[in-house]
């Protein structure tokens, strides 16, 4: 089987059946056993030895293949073994085994690392311009965003465009969209795929893709989650496309990145209000900086890059836990007598034997071909816990490509016999999952705002860099709240606050040497910034001397500064980050807009940071987060400290916030009221699902399982009916904001109350009647390797 590949209908052991080269590292053995795994007939296995490289191969003398594909070569390792027997017959489970425990390690890895590929499927750069020039266009226009109001040349980009996508395999196209709260939402997009198929005058078919198709395409709005926004009698939406992030290519159809709009211009989706915060930002940069004497600067660009946790799991283990398939968190399980205590996971090497191996390469090789350079990959903290980061982008595109990899994470874990899971918190005791967001500001020439070096050598001016500073630490003093809110997940309610997870608590981080710089510009000693760096010598004369920066590291932060850039490390791993970053671009824009009319006025830029900081130089903190005082002390400095979501979700509409985001452009009222009414429903909702899937699997396996090991069931019994009541509680309440408050009394009190009785009847339940996955099956991929399929 690993030496040719046969003829579909034809006996691989004719001689018509020729051997043919392998190409080394084509593609994961897996892949070719799901194409041709349903023409496999589970019959004993021969032995026959092959002529290519007179290696001993086990065939399948009456398999069918349906096509024509490479295998991975066999490496010259097992010449001369024995005959490789297996027992039984070749099931699609022992063929998944094979790759994991032997043909992976004996897969070919001599071949040159290589280039090719990477990109081909994102429309820009020089891909994009071979087909522009066809159309009498450039690269260049395509960068240049103003071509959405010029018909004529979007009608050019459409056939550049379709023109690629055929040239590539692609029939179909698509507006490719972000609704609102879309978290158990595969992707966390939408889309309605569209044939680029017409008919000629003469009835023939051929392909065709228009300008008018690709800047705007109508849709159903009532349908996604709205906040009364729309309405099965008033449902029209629109969709439009957005410049800003490119087309790409994956299977037979290419996506068009879009914005989604009601039939008034409410904003139904993510990305549009952060298109518009981005915009409110530039343009409040550019006159922060004209106020303060540099006339140069025509705009401001928000770049951020995205570090994404995940867990990897058994997905023969994920089919045994409901609550993990409908909600993405256990609501039950017991730890295991190992959780993380010897921290072996993090950073530790990838076995290289099993599937984790496997599909985070095929992970990383899938966004590569898209454009997205996903360059890091490692182990996390926890058990099957693992961390994929890109190189730094425009905020728009970064999130775009960060909805797309973790589609793609769950779809080719799918792929290796396995389950992503994106929740902040799927596992009680272990850590949760972020996504870190980190978060800087630029000229559009380059100049990067965070980094004072940078800002100094480019406009000549020190007090530069504590302005743009003093209006930072101004709008997280100010709206932390709105932070908080941009933040709150179910998961993080979990998450936050132990476990390498920032607390709940709106402060940030700066080193007591940026502390100190900014202390004295308060008081009047306006200087450069110039960071204090130390030494660290490792005690032998041979070694390196290491440079330390004037920053430690504080991961108890939840938005520390990271010397050119902020990091808000208490985003959530299964978020969309486009409100988050719409936030924070909306309350710089205020706070730069702010110092400038106060300088427009008269007032000195100088004076009017350093008023700025006096005020709100409390939101520093560089102490321990986790500190059991520190919510208390943060509560009297006048600080944020918001501990669960609904609490969170309410400062949507509160006064001063939605004042902020009317005067800026982002929301209007109504998109304010309507957003909070959806994040609170969802909220509910999820509540719901894990109460529903907690009673399901009492009733259905604890509760049966305690009784068959003859242990009484009375206690949980008493669970169930309390679940029940909770569930009825928050049922009746019509009022949203009330709802949520119960829910979260149903999640957070007798939930967990209740799951305490079922994780002490798992303690004591013998193993052979417990018919839940448990938390030792699900957490440890590594420690389930190597099942035995072949004996030398």
């Amino acid at each position: 089987l690993g030496d040719f590949c046969a003829i579909p209908g034809r006996d691989p052991h004719s001689p018509q059946a020729q051997p043919r080269p392998h190409p080394p590292r084509a593609f994961p053995f897996h892949t070719h056993i799901k194409m041709i795994s349903s023409a496999i007939q589970t019959t004993p296995v021969a032995v026959r030895t092959s002529q290519v490289g007179k290696r001993t191969t086990a065939v399948q003398p009456n398999v069918r293949f349906m096509g024509r594909m490479p295998v991975p070569q066999r490496s010259a390792d097992l010449q001369g073994r024995k005959a490789l027997q297996v027992k039984n017959s070749f099931s699609r489970d022992m063929y998944l085994s094979m790759d994991d425990t032997m043909f992976n390690k004996y897969q070919d890895t001599s071949a040159p690392a290589s280039l090719d590929g990477i990109g081909e499927n994102v429309f820009k750069g020089a891909v994009a311009d071979r087909y522009l020039k066809t159309q009498g266009l450039t690269v260049a226009d395509l960068d240049d965003h103003t071509w959405v109001k010029d018909f004529a040349k979007a009608d050019k980009i459409a056939k550049a465009v379709a023109a690629w996508a055929t040239d590539r395999g692609a029939s179909s196209w698509c507006h490719w969209f972000q609704p609102m709260a879309a978290t158990y939402r595969h992707g966390q997009t939408a889309q309605v795929q569209n044939a680029l198929l017409t008919f000629g005058d003469d009835g023939k078919p051929k392909f065709n893709f228009s300008g008018k198709q690709l800047l705007q395409s109508e849709t159903d709005g009532s349908s996604y989650p709205n906040g009364g926004m729309r309405a099965t009698h008033t449902a029209a939406a629109y969709l439009t496309v957005d410049p800003e992030s490119p087309i790409f290519l994956r299977g037979d159809s290419f996506f068009v990145p879009a914005l989604f709009v009601s039939w008034k211009g409410d904003a139904l989706d993510e990305k549009t209000p952060l298109h518009r915060a981005c915009q409110a930002m530039s343009r409040a940069g550019s006159r922060m900086f004209k106020a303060c004497g540099v006339d140069s600067v025509d705009g401001l660009v928000n770049n951020i890059g995205l570090e994404q946790e995940l867990f990897l799991i058994p997905r023969e283990c994920y089919f045994k836990r409901m609550d993990l398939q409908l909600t993405g968190r256990t609501v039950m399980g017991k730890m295991p007598p190992r959780g993380q205590e010897g921290s072996d996971h993090y950073m530790g090497p990838i076995n290289t034997s099993g599937p984790a191996w496997n599909a985070m390469k095929e992970i990383q090789a899938e966004c590569f071909k898209i454009g997205i350079p996903l360059i890091t990959r490692h182990r996390e903290v926890a058990p099957n816990q693992y961390e994929f980061a890109p190189m730094f982008g425009t905020v728009v595109g970064q999130i775009d490509n960060n909805l797309m990899v973790m589609q793609i994470m769950e779809e080719v874990a799918a792929k290796h016999g396995l389950v992503a899971l994106l929740q902040e918190k799927p596992f009680a005791g272990i850590n949760g999952s972020g996504k870190h967001n980190n978060w800087s500001l630029a000229t559009k020439c380059g100049v990067q705002l965070l980094n004072p070096g940078s800002l100094t050598k480019a406009f000549g001016k020190s007090e530069l860099f504590p302005i743009v500073m003093a209006c930072m630490l101004t709008a997280i003093d100010k709206y932390g709240d709105l932070m908080r809110m941009g933040i709150a997940t179910p998961g993080n309610d979990f998450r936050l606050g132990g476990m390498e997870a920032s607390p709940a608590v709106m402060s940030t981080y700066l080193g007591e040497d940026m502390t100190s710089y900014l202390e004295a510009f308060m008081n009047g000693e306006v200087k450069d910034y110039v960071p204090k760096t130390s030494t660290i010598s490792l005690g032998v004369d041979a070694l390196p001397t290491l440079t330390a920066p004037a920053e430690d590291r504080n991961r108890t932060s939840p938005f520390p500064y990271g010397g050119s850039r902020f990091e808000f490390r208490a985003c959530g791993s299964s978020q969309n980050l486009s409100l988050v970053n719409a936030v924070l671009n909306t309350i710089i824009a205020e706070e730069m807009n702010n110092l400038a009319e106060k300088v427009e006025t008269g007032e000195s830029p100088i004076a009017v940071a350093q008023g700025l900081l006096k005020e709100h130089l409390k939101i520093v903190f560089n102490g321990n987060g986790y500190a059991e005082s520190w919510p208390a002390e943060a509560t009297e400095k006048g600080l944020f400290v918001i501990p669960t979501q609904p609490e969170a979700i309410r400062a949507m509409t509160a006064p001063k916030n939605v004042e902020l985001f009317t005067k800026n452009g982002i929301f209007t009222e109504e998109e304010c009221a309507a957003r909070q009414s959806v994040q609170l429903g969802a909220y509910v909702g999820v509540v719901e699902m894990e109460a529903l899937c907690m009673i399901d699997m009492m009733n259905q396996h604890v509760i049966p399982s305690a009784k068959k090991a003859g242990f009484n069931a009375d206690e949980l019994k008493k669970g169930v009916t309390m679940l029940e009541e909770g569930l009825a509680a928050v049922h009746a309440e019509a009022d949203e904001g009330k709802q949520a408050d119960l829910a979260r009394h149903l999640r957070l009190d007798t939930m967990i109350k209740v799951r305490e009785v079922c994780d002490a009847m798992e303690a004591i339940v013998p193993e052979e009647d417990w018919t839940i996955a448990t938390y030792k099956e699900l957490l440890f991929l590594d420690q389930h390797m190597g099942k035995t399929v072949y004996a030398a």
